[in-house]
Parts: C-alpha cells; sequence; structure tokens
C-alpha cells in the first residue's frame, strides 16, 4: 500500500518535472521611421551592413542563473515591460540583460558604434525547474561620423 502510494507519487513528481512551457517574442520597431526626435545635438552615422548577436542564460530554480555574461551594452531596454520575464536582478529584469549582452556582443563582433533598427528575438523556455532565455538582436552597422 505504502509502495503504491509512493510509485504514484514520484510519478506525479516526475510528470511535473518533464513538462514545461516555451514562448517565443520577436520585437518589431514601435516607432515608424518618419518618427521626430528634437535635440540640439546632430550626429552623422553611416548605416552598413546587418550585424547580428546572441546570448542566452539558464536559469535553476527561478534564482540561480548560469552561463550569464558579464559585458552588456546600455541603453536597449526599449519597451515599460521590461520583456517579460519575472526575476529582476540589480533593477532590470534577467531577460533585459541577456538583451543588452545580445547588444554589447554585435556591437563587439562588428565593430559598430549604435545598432541602428534593432531588432530582437527572445525565446523563453521552462521546464519545471529550470528555465532558458535565448536572446537575437539583427540590425545595422551604424558608424559615428561627426557629432555637432
Amino acid at each position: 500500500m505504502i509502495v503504491k502510494k509512493l510509485l504514484i507519487a514520484s510519478s506525479l513528481v516526475m510528470a511535473g518535472a518533464l513538462t514545461g512551457c516555451s514562448s517565443l517574442n520577436t520585437s518589431a520597431p514601435s516607432l515608424p521611421l518618419t518618427g521626430a526626435v528634437a535635440t540640439d545635438v546632430k550626429a552623422d552615422i553611416e548605416v552598413g551592413e546587418k550585424i547580428t548577436g546572441e546570448s542566452s542564460v539558464t536559469q535553476l530554480f527561478g534564482l540561480l542563473t548560469l552561463g550569464a555574461e558579464h559585458e552588456y551594452a546600455d541603453g536597449v531596454a526599449y519597451g515599460a515591460n521590461g520583456g517579460g520575464s519575472l526575476l529582476s536582478l540589480g533593477g532590470a529584469s534577467l531577460t533585459e540583460k541577456v538583451k543588452a549582452a545580445a547588444a554589447y556582443n554585435a556591437i563587439t563582433e562588428s565593430g559598430a558604434d549604435v545598432i541602428v533598427a534593432p531588432r530582437y528575438t527572445i525565446k523563453q523556455e521552462g521546464y519545471g525547474f529550470f528555465g532558458t532565455i535565448d536572446v537575437k538582436v539583427e540590425g545595422y552597422k551604424g558608424t559615428i561620423r561627426s557629432i555637432k
């Protein structure tokens, strides 16, 4: 009787551990390309070839992160919702940190100063005790020629 109850309980735990969820989000520019920005600073930016960058992180028990990078690009938080991650580390959500790491990788690998028209693809998968966040950013290489 006890063995049967233990078998049922362990089967339920294993079934819960093997099930998971997944989500995929691809960003799109929310501002038309004809949007106006008022500033006294004028920058001459040369737009070059398409560039990409990637980053990913694994999270255990919702607390421990593995594979997190330590170099980030500032200013990649384009939305107020922070990309949908519930975990917040150091004032930024984990998703935003992975986005910033992907942007940093794209900029450093291409030698760009900025990413023009960045588009983020965010894939989140959860499997009970652990989950992953994979981010890919695509855009165009922007090189600042002059600032007046």
